[in-house]
């Protein structure tokens, strides 16, 4: 089975490069058994912040990436 070949150019959205570093540092400095159970709670934290009225990660990635 072969797939064809496509000149599709896909692009990261704008803070995914922050917030996925963000998580890559906290997995690397917790060592957690369960990176899917982890990676759940700390995606969790930050939308309850981002909520809350605090600072919204993907927002402030996009700036820092400018």
């Amino acid at each position: 089975m072969s797939i064809a070949a496509s000149n599709t150019s896909m692009r990261v959205p704008a803070g995914f490069r922050n917030l996925l570093e963000g998580l890559a540092r906290e997995v690397l400095r917790e060592q957690p058994a369960d990176v899917v159970a982890f990676a759940a709670q700390y995606f969790q934290k930050l939308l309850e912040s981002r909520e809350a009225g605090g600072i919204d990660p993907v927002a402030w990635g996009a700036m820092l990436e400018d």
